[in-house]
């Protein structure tokens, strides 16, 4: 495992964030699939399939410098959900190392940054959501905290008060104590409730 620092390198970021989303997906239950989730509008299917069939294909359509089509709907991934998302997540790693992490690409709002700073923002995707779906399906998954507690300092930098709101991509923040755990803390940044459960959603 590579040593960390304050800033963890992009290979280590990504392939761990995938590993531990594979083995989120892989304990989901096939009678889960259409359990709400904390995230707004998405059972666990919907969940699933926007991580293996839409950020997937987009993360390495933007590793490779591109821009991707978020309103492009997500890839059919079968039944196999697990299968589906180890295949999608072996390519973004592959992608990933061949990468010039260097090379600069447009900001959206002006401006140029290098490729690295890419792998925060979909490490920080991914272990959102993995809180999302291990509170859906009721597991009591070992999640990293190195990996939220990183995903919460790179997303206060960009997740803006504009972002938030009816009709907009976020919830307005949930407060949490700062001694809370890194994924509830994570959580209630994001807009969700740490407290959530599938009963009282």
């Amino acid at each position: 495992m590579a040593i960390m620092t304050s800033e963890p390198e992009p290979l280590w970021l990504i392939e761990q964030a995938l590993d531990q989303t594979a083995a989120v997906i892989q304990a989901v239950a096939p009678g889960q699939a259409s359990w709400p989730t904390p995230c707004r509008d998405w059972d666990v299917h919907a969940l699933v399939t926007h991580l293996a069939g839409q950020d997937l294909r987009n993360f390495i359509v933007s590793v490779r410098g591109e821009t991707a089509d978020w309103q492009a709907p997500p890839e059919d991934i079968g039944d196999d959900w697990a299968a589906a998302f180890a295949a999608r997540a072996q390519w973004l790693k592959a992608e990933w190392r061949a990468a010039d992490l260097d090379r600069l690409f447009p900001m959206p709002g002006g401006g140029e940054a290098p490729l690295r700073t890419r792998a925060s923002q979909q490490a920080a995707e991914f272990a959102v959501h993995d809180w999302d779906l291990a509170k859906a399906t009721g597991q009591r998954a070992d999640l990293d905290p190195r990996l939220a507690e990183h995903a919460l300092a790179w997303s206060r930098g960009m997740l803006r008060p504009e972002f938030r709101g009816p009709g907009k991509a976020f919830d307005a923040e949930v407060p949490v104590s700062q001694d809370a755990p890194a994924y509830d803390r994570l959580a209630g940044w994001f807009g969700r409730d740490p407290g959530w459960s599938p009963a009282a959603s």
